[in-house]
């Protein structure tokens, strides 16, 4: 018999009771295509996860940490601020486990976001964009008070770093066991990510180089300017570093409190500011280049990344999270130079045989 050496797949050996515990476990992607030679760029796709985003970690934990110390109650609605993937990930957890979900959103955010709420169950109520994050935060606040809802308080919460030391730090170590990591490259929305990574990795892997990234013109960290908080932690003002820009889930317009873990332990060793299109071009890029769908957030920690490899050393190893999957950015400016129809190459070939082809689009 010849060998067969078509690709074939084994199954992960296990039945999963619920969609929830697929959460997790997502790979470290070697890239290829991008990047100088004398260095190893991989990407931990967050996309992977069941509901398209790193956040869906989070959300299961802040769910069932909250369970746990009996702060949510059995059908108690939950009720959170979100850009859209914390609210995508709790609105899966939420189905699940038979919860109601409420969310508030700034209806400066892709569409597909709040339709993927909706289509997962939960409620949007959206806030007007000039208030920025800190409004959809105290419109939260004020439904959760008002109804008796629980609050999940994603930018608050230990349950947040604590599922990232806990998971996403773990993976990490695991799939780098025996191998070089010479940086890790993330960007930050709540900071869970960046603190509970960090966390773990300033201890098992100390030579490791923990590099942020923040937008170029919303650089709240790069100001050096304090965040105000109320007693809980929580912004009690929006940052004045803060500017609208595009990379959605990245920077609200107050540090959070999870991420000023980070700042105050100085958990990492250099902060990249990326401008927004440059962000927008690497997602492209990944895309068309690697076969990596991500969105804009991935593709500015991406840059980032690119700007570490320039001057690292030969052989250096660079892993980068990707936070999401790009299918929720398909309104946003990510997707503007796409066409809806044919574009005049496609048009070309369209009409270069005789059948079967479109009549010319209307002007």
């Amino acid at each position: 018999m010849t060998s067969d050496n078509s690709r074939k797949t084994n199954g992960r050996g296990r039945l999963f009771d619920s969609v929830l515990e697929t959460i997790g476990d997502t790979p470290c992607i070697r890239i290829n295509n991008l990047g100088p030679d004398h260095v190893k760029i991989y990407v931990k796709a967050e996309l992977f996860n069941p509901a398209g985003s790193v956040k869906d970690r989070l959300a299961i934990s802040i769910i069932e940490e909250a369970e746990k110390n009996g702060e949510l109650k059995s059908g108690q609605t939950v009720i959170e601020a979100t850009s859209g993937n914390t609210g995508i990930g709790l609105a899966m957890v939420c189905a699940a486990k038979g919860y109601p979900l409420v969310v508030t959103m700034a209806d400066s955010f892709s569409i597909e976001r709040r339709k993927l709420m909706r289509f997962l169950g939960a409620k949007v109520v959206l806030t007007p964009r000039t208030d920025k994050g800190f409004g959809m935060v105290q419109k939260a606040k004020e439904l959760a008070e008002t109804n008796g809802w629980f609050l999940a308080q994603q930018f608050e919460t230990q349950a947040n770093a604590k599922i990232h030391m806990n998971t996403t730090a773990q993976e990490i170590l695991s799939d780098f066991e025996g191998e070089n990591l010479d940086y890790w490259v993330s960007g930050y929305g709540t900071g869970g990510t960046v603190s509970g990574v960090a966390r773990v990795l300033r201890e098992k892997r100390p030579n490791t180089k923990i590099i942020l990234s923040e937008p170029a013109n919303a650089q709240l960290i790069g100001s050096g300017e304090v965040q105000q908080r109320n007693e809980d932690g929580s912004p009690s003002v929006g940052h004045s570093a803060f500017e609208p820009h595009p990379i959605q889930g990245w920077t609200p317009d107050f540090i959070p409190l999870v991420l000023q873990e980070a700042i105050d332990n100085e958990y990492f060793d250099d902060l990249i500011a990326i401008p927004g299109p440059v962000g927008i071009e690497y997602s492209q890029k990944l895309a068309k280049q690697e076969g990596i769908f991500t969105g804009i957030s991935g593709g500015s920690t991406f840059a980032a990344a690119l700007q570490v490899a320039e001057t690292a050393e030969p052989g250096s190893v660079i892993l980068c999270m990707l936070p999401d999957t790009g299918e929720r950015y398909l309104s946003s400016p990510l997707f503007d130079s796409v066409p809806e129809y044919m574009s005049d190459e496609e048009e070309a070939l369209s009409v270069s045989t005789p059948g079967y082809h479109m009549p010319p689009q209307d002007s």
